[in-house]
């Protein structure tokens, strides 16, 4: 009984890691849906563009996108794979342990039986009972045979259950190996679209002149530094009180350009082109929460905390706010900077504005913002 004692704490041991590993692999399994979904979208709306013979500059957009989620779910999807190789594993030594257990258990059950039956063969209950010296003693033995067949029954049914845990365990071990197999599939998949998604981006690459080239991996980069610097800032204005009013219903602003017009809107982006000098203004008083240099360009990045949503002003050639100023709606807080067309080539005076909610899942749009 020690040892059947032991066997039980030592697969609660097992079965514990087990209950965690399996909300891991769920949980992965949302991430890696999500990733799935975004990347869907994204090749509908590359077949769109290529259907529509879209620019080149447009097409590497949304392959780049396209080619960092599919990357990311590759991360994820051999991450995925990780957690299933170790639930695999550790199915394999539960099936184990429970196998040694359940033979012991049937052992001892075997051996039960037959010494029941061999007791009753050559000395039946009865003389057993009738044998006994008192009643005392009589009432004894009654006892021990009570106690030997309910020990009995015990036993078979420990064999029953164990060997009903053991089916399960199986059950979730084909089921593991068939979900690795599965995701190692899918893994093998992306892996040949990544490639191919590679080949396009370099083919509409290819049709784009080289300072058009440089022109847009500039401008990627920065994108690509004003997000990073959102996630940074999201975690500083945390209780922001200044333009606490401003929310995501707050509609019917003037443009952050005395004079300009919206260019392209790129959902929560939008290209705002104006004339030389022209002043940049807040769409709402804030606090302006940071600005930052661009080095290749050395034009400024200005953004202001409006409560715990984010706008930014990027592209500016001059700031005249300075961090931690608190400021009023139309407050000028620079002058519009110099940029070259990549469709064109030609030159051109515009910021690029984005505004950003306080949870990076909420998505809003720049066109929701400005009077129509």
């Amino acid at each position: 009984m020690k040892r059947v004692l032991a066997a039980i704490i030592l697969l609660l041991a097992l079965f514990s890691p087990a209950v965690a590993q399996t909300s891991k692999i769920e949980q992965q399994k949302r991430v890696i849906a999500n990733l799935e979904r975004s990347i869907a979208r994204e090749e509908k709306r590359l077949a769109q563009l290529k259907k529509d013979k879209a620019s080149a500059e447009k097409q590497v957009r949304v392959l780049t996108k396209q080619i960092e989620k599919r990357n990311a779910l590759i991360r994820e999807t051999t991450r995925q794979i990780k957690q299933l190789s170790a639930e695999v594993a550790a199915s394999e030594r539960r099936i184990k342990l429970l196998g040694g257990q359940l033979s012991e258990l049937e052992d001892n059950a075997r051996e039960i039986i037959r010494v029941a039956y061999r007791n009753f063969r050559y000395q039946s209950h009865l003389t057993y009972l009738f044998s006994a010296k008192s009643f005392t003693d009589m009432a004894r033995r009654v006892a021990m045979l009570r106690v030997a067949t309910e020990y009995r029954i015990q036993q078979i049914k420990e064999v029953s259950a164990v060997r009903s845990d053991v089916q399960e365990e199986r059950n979730t071990l084909a089921k593991r190996r068939e979900e690795l197999n599965a995701t190692k599939r899918r893994l093998d998949s992306q892996r040949k679209k990544l490639r191919s998604d590679m080949a396009a981006a370099k083919s509409s690459i290819s049709k784009m002149s080289s300072k058009q080239q440089s022109l847009l991996r500039s401008k990627m980069e920065h994108e690509e530094k004003l997000n990073s610097a959102i996630i940074q800032l999201r975690k500083l204005i945390k209780g922001n009180k200044a333009g606490a009013s401003f929310s995501s219903k707050t509609t019917a602003l003037n443009l952050p350009v005395v004079g300009g017009k919206v260019k392209r809107y790129k959902g929560n982006m939008a290209e705002i082109v104006g004339k030389e000098g022209a002043a940049v203004t807040t769409i709402y008083e804030g606090k302006v929460v940071d600005i930052k240099r661009n080095k290749v360009n050395n034009k400024y990045d200005v953004y202001i905390a409006h409560g715990e949503y984010i706008t930014s002003y990027a592209n500016l050639s001059a700031v005249s706010v300075t961090k931690g100023a608190i400021v009023k709606r139309g407050q000028r807080i620079g002058t519009i900077g110099s940029a070259v067309n990549i469709s064109t080539m030609e030159m051109e005076y515009k910021i690029v504005f984005g505004i950003y909610a306080p949870s990076p899942d909420v998505k809003l749009s720049a066109a929701n913002c400005f009077k129509k």
